[in-house]
Order: C-alpha cells, then structure tokens, then sequence
C-alpha cells in the first residue's frame, strides 16, 4: 500500500519562530514557494503561514499572527487516502507531515497528490470533481477590475471570454502583474526585503506581487485583459477521466483547467485541489 512516505516531499523549507513579516517574505521570495511550516528550535511544529495569510493581513507584521495554528498534519505512515481526506478536510494546500514528537519531516501539495492519480488511472469523470461556481471574465475588462474580481471570489484565474462567452483566453494573477513595470531592487526596498538582490529570483518575486499591489506601492495599468491573458489554453472535456486532468496538471505545472462540454462550451474552471477527492477514501 503506498503511503504519505510515497509522495511527500522531504526537508522542506521551514520558518523558525520568533519572526516577522519581513522574514516571511524572504523566504518565500528567495526558495520561490508559497507557503511554508513554522516551527520552534528543535524542529517542533508550531503553525503554517502562506502568501495567502499575508494578503489577507497586509498591514501585520508579527508571525505569531499571521500564521494559523490549526495546521492538517499527517504521519509518513498514513495512507494516502487518508491524506487526501485531511486535505480536502481542511482545504489548504499543504499538508505537514510530523514524526511521533511533531518535528516537521515533509510536507504535501495538490500536486503530489495528481501523480498518483496518474499512476492509478483513475477514470471518474472530470465533471464529478467540479466544486466551485466559474465566474467569467470579457476580453475587454481593465486588468484593475479583473484584480478585484480575483480578490473577492479568492480564486487565482479566471476564463476570459469573447461577446458570444467563447472560451479565448485564461488569466492568472500572476498573468496580471507580469505587465506591471517596476525595477526588482526597488520592488525588494519597498517590501523590506533588503537591499541584497542577488539572493533573490525574480520568480519568487513574482509569488508575492500581489501584496506589493495591495499596499499601493504600484498601480494594475488599465488595459484590456486580453493584452495579458493565456491565448487558446489547455482545456478538459468534462467526460474526461480524471487521470487526464491530472496528467494535464502535471505536465505544465497548472493548479487550474478549464472544463468544456458536449458543445465545446465552457462549462467550469476545475482546481488540483478539487481533483484530490478522487483518492478520499472511507476514513478507518
């Protein structure tokens, strides 16, 4: 029987407490993530704290809240299945994997959950898997308001359509601010990284954006989503087995799809957390 072992990843990058915002940050900015274990000296799991938790606190500085004690934590041990249950259980995007005395020794996304999937073949239905409302976005919204859009849903894209809701494009927040034009060093200074670029990436930079936006350090420029969306994205037939969702998934390194249907319509956006219900099984 495969287990958590199977599929977590080892060593992840944790955050020793005490801390602040700023410490958080470079982090997630330097190792290109985004989210992250917080836990003492000795190893011992005290919470987690995400890009996620930032936006919603922009203006907290302390660690001690901005990170969520309530952490789904599972054991090497443990059957996936039981895993995915946690997972979906909480809806968070990663899983803590402890030992017997909560020392952090892995951890666990969506996405490892989408290569057994693969592996298992499992042939339900994408359309089985559709939780959440899609929300659709025209080719000509002004790129502020599509940021607005993504802050009250909290969904990170969006389908963007023609004057007939034909599928043409698909945008992600990350979409949004690769347009925005803004010196890295600066950027860095005005979030209180430090002044060190070399010890950071650009892409991690990118991660965390969306809270240089929200503290006005830089305005969206209002030009049309269509100038920054994905043209012609991958899609899903919504008859589909899930395991060619996930293999999608994993092949381009997406967290979303869009969903057709039988006339080649869009029907849905589907997330990889949505997929991880395939592997819940009944809890012992």
């Amino acid at each position: 029987m495969e287990t958590v072992r199977d599929i977590m990843t080892e060593n992840p990058i944790t955050l020793v407490a005490p801390a602040t915002r700023r410490d958080v940050l470079k982090k997630l900015v330097k190792h290109n993530i985004t989210g992250m274990p917080v836990v003492d000296k000795e190893g011992k799991l005290l919470g987690m704290v995400s890009r996620r938790d930032i936006f919603e606190n922009p203006d907290e500085e302390q660690l001690a809240i901005l990170m969520r004690t309530d952490v789904p934590t599972v054991r090497v041990d443990d059957s996936i299945e039981h895993a995915a249950t946690v997972m979906m259980r909480y809806n968070r995007r990663h899983l803590v994997v402890v030992d017997g005395e909560n020392r952090v020794i892995g951890i666990i996304t969506p996405q490892d959950f989408l290569k057994v999937i693969v592996k298992r073949r499992i042939n339900i239905p994408v359309e089985e898997f559709i939780t959440k409302p899609c929300f659709i976005i025209h080719k000509c919204t002004p790129l502020p308001v599509v940021f607005r859009a993504m802050t009250l849903t909290s969904l990170p894209a969006f389908p963007v359509v023609d004057d007939e809701a034909n599928l043409v494009g698909i945008v992600t927040d990350r979409d949004l601010f690769d347009r925005v034009e803004i010196d890295k060093s600066m950027a860095i200074s005005e979030l209180g990284l430090g002044d060190d670029e070399d010890a950071w990436n650009w892409e991690g930079l990118r991660n965390v954006m969306k809270l240089f936006y929200m503290v006005e350090k830089v305005n969206l420029p209002k030009i049309p989503v269509e100038e920054v969306m994905i043209r012609d994205p991958t899609t899903v037939f919504s008859k589909s087995p899930v395991w060619e969702a996930a293999k999608i998934m994993r092949k381009h390194n997406f967290s979303q799809l869009p969903v057709r249907d039988l006339h080649d319509k869009l029907r849905a956006m589907i997330f990889d957390i949505d997929l991880v219900a395939a592997l819940v099984g009944v809890e012992e």
